[in-house]
C-alpha cells in the first residue's frame, strides 16, 4: 500500500472516530461468508458502522484524535474490526447475542463514555451501561414521581373529603 493511501485511510479513520461517540474493537477472524453477512446486517440494523482495519493504521488514527487510548493500543494485535456507534451499549448487546450463537465476534476492547474497557470479561459491564437518553428518561421519571404522588393524593383525598361531607350532610337531614 502506498504511503499516500495510508495517509488517506488514517485521516478518514480519524474523522470517523471523531464523528462517533463510542467504538468497540472486536475479533471477527474466521467468520464464514454467511456469518459475516449476518453480522454486517445486524450492525446496519442497529446503526453500527462496522469497519475492518489494519492495527497500525487504527493506532495512528487514534493518535490523531483527542483522548486517552493507551489501554486500547495493547489489544491492537491480530484481526481487528471496529464497530462505531452513538449509543454505548448497543454493540455490546449485539456482540453478546451473536457470541452465544457462534462464538464470534469476540470483544477485544471498547471506548465508551470516554473510558476504555479491555477484554472480553468487560462485556457484561458494557451491556449494562445506559445511554444518555435512557438516563435522561430515568431522571425525568424520578422527578415526575413525587409530583404524581402529590396529585394522586390530592385527587383521592378530594374524593374522600367529598364522600365524608356528603355522608355528614345526609345524616343531618
Amino acid at each position: 500500500m502506498k504511503k499516500e493511501d495510508k495517509g488517506i485511510i488514517i485521516s478518514e479513520l480519524s474523522e470517523t472516530i471523531k464523528e462517533y461517540n463510542h467504538f468497540y474493537l472486536a475479533d471477527i477472524e474466521a467468520l464464514d461468508a454467511v456469518k459475516s453477512s449476518n453480522l454486517r446486517r445486524a450492525c446496519f440494523k442497529e446503526e453500527i458502522k462496522l469497519v475492518v482495519v489494519k492495527n497500525k493504521l487504527l493506532r495512528k488514527a487514534l493518535e490523531n484524535v483527542e483522548g486517552d487510548f493507551e489501554e486500547i493500543f495493547k489489544v491492537l494485535k491480530g484481526n481487528t474490526s471496529v464497530m462505531f456507534c452513538n449509543t454505548g451499549n448497543v454493540p455490546a448487546k449485539l456482540i453478546k447475542e451473536l457470541g452465544k450463537k457462534g462464538g464470534k465476534p469476540v470483544l477485544k476492547a471498547a471506548y465508551v463514555e470516554e473510558c476504555a474497557y479491555v477484554g472480553e470479561n468487560q462485556l457484561d459491564v458494557l451491556t449494562s451501561i445506559k445511554s444518555k437518553n435512557e438516563l435522561i428518561g430515568e431522571i425525568i421519571a424520578l422527578l415526575q414521581s413525587p409530583a404524581k404522588n402529590v396529585i394522586s393524593a390530592l385527587q383521592s383525598g378530594g374524593n374522600t373529603i367529598h364522600g365524608v361531607l356528603k355522608t355528614l350532610g345526609e345524616r343531618e337531614s
